[in-house]
């Protein structure tokens, strides 16, 4: 992913794609879109050799994509850069990595859905698999002698113990691929190093590489609840076509309910829209997500600037109020531990929803009420209002709200609320935002 790529537009301004049919997917990925949205929040790792790198991602090794050498290059000659950071395998070591203390804190925080990056667009695989030898499991790497070397199988593992869904991330793009990036060329950017047009047979090689890997993460790393595909240009443009129709089919035939998110190219197998470091001002008739950090960049970057827990807050309530699920990213560090400043954010998240999780999970949004600045969330006849700790024994007018009694119900304390001449007199709160449950007859 990236965060300053303003060339992609985002897909919820798509007018046509708005317009898809759900109708027209399998009845197993309209139930499964149905869960997703009970879901509403999760966390994706970003995590690969950028790390060690301490780089925004693998963005440096494109030519064109100046932008994420500006502020730190890795090396100043980008024939050098690359030549040194595919060599980062032989450094790359995180011998501190526990996944399991990381299904802890993301299951203490509230997560219900996780998504882990095999492999970002330097080709560099963060499992096993058999169809490259550029892999955290092979001997040319730091880590391939440690017992938990196939990172995926493991992460994926300790998250579903703790109950949580699990997704892949990857992708499409591969500058380490010899199908993609021809050895011996000069890529001008991001794309193929060659016409894949005036090169077809070359392509169908790249073609079936792709279809290997993604059916291989299924199959042997599953159940994937999730697939979730980066690199928009590919299926975007340039006559970089993948089969999807036969790349989706084989997946649905491992598992019938996988939901796939080829990010940014619409039609059926973009199951859900994933605007990227933003919330939409209108939300998309498709089912939704928005995908923001909770520090400046998606993977480890030292010094990272990190968000307040307040903002974070904000963020999740607009958009679960707006409709949309919510799926932060962190980045782990080089040594597989996580970042404190993460950790601590995550632990006030899980101590909030332990108090006020009911009003998010298994909700639906009420995004006519958002333009009126009222953040709320609906669970069959119930609604329930989110307000602002610093409006704490302020007064709301139930003029806008569907108050159907005399009382509402504060979810902190339990305890009712009395609607006075029309007023509700906001209860005080210990949290940076509280909630008010109004129940109305079914």
């Amino acid at each position: 992913m990236n965060e300053k790529n303003k060339k992609r537009q985002d897909i919820v301004e798509n007018k046509e794609t708005q317009q898809e049919n759900y109708q027209d997917l399998p009845q197993a990925i309209q139930d499964k879109l149905d869960w997703f949205q009970n879901q509403k929040l999760g966390i994706i790792f970003h995590w690969g050799l950028y790390a060690q790198a301490g780089v925004v991602e693998s963005w440096q090794l494109s030519k064109e994509d100046d932008w994420a050498r500006k502020h730190g290059a890795f090396r100043k000659d980008l024939k050098e850069l690359r030549h040194d950071y595919w060599a980062l395998n032989h450094e790359f070591n995180p011998v501190n990595f526990n996944p399991e203390s990381w299904a802890k804190a993301a299951k203490y925080a509230g997560f219900r859905y996780m998504i882990f990056t095999t492999k970002h667009h330097d080709g560099f695989n963060m499992y096993d698999t058999k169809y490259s030898d550029y892999k955290i499991t092979s001997k040319d790497s730091a880590f391939h002698n440690n017992p938990l070397a196939d990172i995926l199988k493991y992460v994926n593992e300790a998250f579903r113990k703790e109950g949580i869904a699990t997704g892949a991330y990857y992708s499409k793009a591969d500058w380490h691929c010899p199908f993609y990036w021809e050895p011996g060329s000069d890529p001008r950017g991001r794309y193929a190093s060659y016409d894949p047009a005036q090169k077809p047979e070359l392509w169908q090689k790249f073609q079936k590489f792709v279809e290997n890997q993604l059916v291989e993460i299924c199959q042997n790393y599953g159940p994937i609840d999730i697939l979730w595909l980066d690199a928009g240009w590919v299926n975007g443009g340039h006559h970089e076509f993948l089969p999807m129709k036969q790349i989706v089919r084989k997946i649905w035939q491992i598992k019938a309910d996988t939901l796939i998110v080829d990010r940014t190219i619409g039609g059926k197998y973009e199951n859900y829209v994933t605007p990227e470091q933003q919330i939409p001002t209108i939300p998309p008739q498709k089912v939704w997500e928005s995908n923001l950090t909770l520090a400046k960049n998606w993977g480890y970057v030292p010094n990272d600037q990190y968000k307040s827990f307040r903002e974070i807050l904000d963020n999740i309530i607009k958009i679960i109020s707006l409709g949309g699920n919510v799926i932060l990213g962190i980045g782990p560090k080089p040594d597989g531990t996580l970042p404190q400043q993460a950790i601590k954010l995550m632990k006030k998240l899980g101590d909030w929803l332990k108090v006020f999780g009911e009003a998010v999970y298994d909700t639906r949004g009420c995004p006519e009420y958002v333009n009126k600045n009222i953040f709320m969330t609906k669970k069959n006849s119930d609604y329930y209002l989110f307000y602002n700790s610093d409006e704490a024994d302020h007064k709301i007018s139930v003029n806008d709200l569907p108050v159907k009694s005399n009382t509402v119900l504060s979810i902190e304390t339990g305890k009712s609320v009395f609607v006075n001449n029309g007023i509700i007199n906001l209860p005080k709160t210990a949290f940076p935002y509280g909630v008010i449950e109004i129940k109305c007859d079914k």
